[in-house]
């Protein structure tokens, strides 16, 4: 297994994320430890090797529900 530390770093910079958004296809991981280079990182990234990964959904729904709730008096705390 090729320690890929630097390229998974180069690729956040280059693509403007953090590491934990940046996918390195594992069945390329020899061609990935080539690239040394911000350039080499980003011809990966054309050629779908380097991905950067979709933001995660942060839903509300709970949030708004609980709000709901709180306008009707829970979750205040006061006893009867």
């Amino acid at each position: 297994m090729v320690s890929l530390k630097l390229q998974k770093r180069l690729a956040a910079s280059v693509l403007k994320c953090g590491q934990r958004k940046v996918w390195l296809d594992p069945n390329e991981a020899n061609e990935i430890a080539l690239a040394n280079s911000r350039r080499n990182v980003l011809r990966l990234h054309k050629d779908g090797l380097i991905i950067k990964k979709p933001v995660v959904v942060h839903s509300r729904s709970r949030v708004k529900l609980r709000n709901e709730a709180k306008r009707k008096g829970r979750h205040t705390g006061k006893l009867a």
